[in-house]
């Protein structure tokens, strides 16, 4: 029988019910690390270690902001460690780059490595051993293939296995709007998907957690650990919220957030989509491209994009990044963009070896995608692939939601 372990803090609260939240024309979400009274009866004489980011700012009634480490300090908790994920503690990491132990520099508090000296995806026990809780608030983009869900389920999961609580204050999904994409096929499980859920998933992190615990997708610990969710106030799944600190390097704007879920599978291509320029995430472009296009942008290395697809090559192709929000919202993800390069950059005299790398099924989480792709399908009869999956996965996850679809 599918359980799940947490005690949600909304009903703490008489009256109060996450479910019932709607948006109202001058309703501000309110955050999880905006409802202290909810969590800190919870960290009163522990020693609490926070997962977070230079997105775990809480914004303020008057507009101004204050990292949730400051508020935590401010509060007399008992901050004794830091874990960062993807990216670093202050957001200046390249993809994929190893985040090793550190100090904060404006604090003094030890930032700890998620990955032990011995090639495991957890933490050291020497860091397990330095704290009680953990506080999560970190602001996710809602793609399988973005990083910071997985440094969370994984942290579970050690929390799990050393007898420790999580805390997860919650945070609008940028992308919840929506549902789409094929589902990751476990064989593909990778560092850019964990768990059988599509490309965009619509949850929030408090509500992803749930379903992976209530589903049993985390290890045996991870799915019997405490696991508190402080839920977003005024938001439901069509509220669109805007970031207001960027979540990485390369998603500098809402328009870059938006355009992620079409142009990331070009990160398992030959393509590339604006690293290293001002447009990340927001055109697409290569050499063999100028044939079709005459807008071009030249790739260089810079910090958050040090070693970009394309470097120094001038690459013609797409401008995406004055593309109306709504046309984008109404396309969800639009596989037009891949369709588009592949013809072009595989067509013509001297083609290249491959258009592809095997990170591509990564990100998609199937291979039917690529084959589809090379077999000239186009954009909608491959959505229609994944459709009954989807709806599939939008009534198992209905249990766990915290607000209104």
């Amino acid at each position: 029988m599918k359980r799940t372990l947490y005690i949600l803090l909304i009903i703490a609260c008489a009256g109060v019910c996450a479910l019932g939240y709607t948006q109202g024309k001058n309703e501000r979400v309110i955050l999880g690390d905006e409802r202290s009274d909810m969590y800190l009866p919870l960290l009163q004489g522990q020693r609490v270690a926070l997962l977070s980011n230079q997105t775990g700012i809480i914004m303020r009634p008057d507009g101004s902001r204050q990292h949730v480490l400051d508020r935590l300090l401010e509060q007399g908790v008992n901050v004794t460690a830091i874990f960062s994920p993807e990216h670093g503690f202050r957001g200046t990491a390249d993809a994929g780059e190893l985040v090793r132990n550190d100090v904060d520099a404006q604090t003094g508090i030890p930032i700890l490595s998620l990955y032990s000296s011995h090639g495991s995806n957890y933490p050291a026990e020497e860091s397990m051993l330095q704290f009680d809780v953990l506080v999560v608030d970190i602001q996710d983009v809602g793609l399988r293939y973005y990083t910071y869900y997985i440094t969370m389920c994984r942290l579970i999961e050690a929390c799990g296995a050393y007898g420790k609580q999580v805390v997860i204050l919650d945070r609008p999904n940028p992308n919840g709007h929506y549902v789409d994409g094929p589902l990751l096929d476990l064989s593909l499980k990778s560092g850019v998907g964990l768990l059988p859920i599509p490309v965009v998933h619509g949850l929030t992190l408090g509500e992803l957690a749930r379903m992976a615990q209530g589903e049993q997708w985390l290890d045996s610990a991870g799915n019997s650990c405490t696991v508190h969710v402080v839920p977003c106030m005024n938001y439901t799944h069509h509220t669109h919220y805007d970031l207001p600190v960027a979540p990485s390097p390369n998603l500098p704007n809402m328009q870059a957030v938006y355009l992620y879920p079409s142009l990331c599978p070009f990160e398992g291509t030959i393509v590339s989509l604006g690293r290293g320029t001002d447009k990340p995430f927001q055109q697409y472009g290569h050499p063999r491209m100028g044939g079709k296009y005459t807008y071009s942008f030249t790739p260089v290395s810079m910090p958050g994009a040090k070693r970009p697809p394309c470097e120094g090559e001038q690459c013609y192709g797409v401008d995406l990044s004055t593309l109306p929000y709504e046309q984008i919202w109404a396309e969800q993800i639009n596989l037009s963009y891949v369709i588009d390069a592949y013809q072009c950059v595989m067509s013509g005299d001297s083609v290249p070896e491959r258009f592809s790398t095997a990170f591509f099924d990564k990100l998609m989480g199937q291979t039917y995608v690529r084959e589809m792709i090379a077999d000239g399908y186009d954009n909608d009869a491959i959505r229609q692939r994944w459709q009954d999956d989807v709806n599939a996965f939008k009534q198992l996850r209905k249990p766990y939601l915290l607000y209104e679809e």
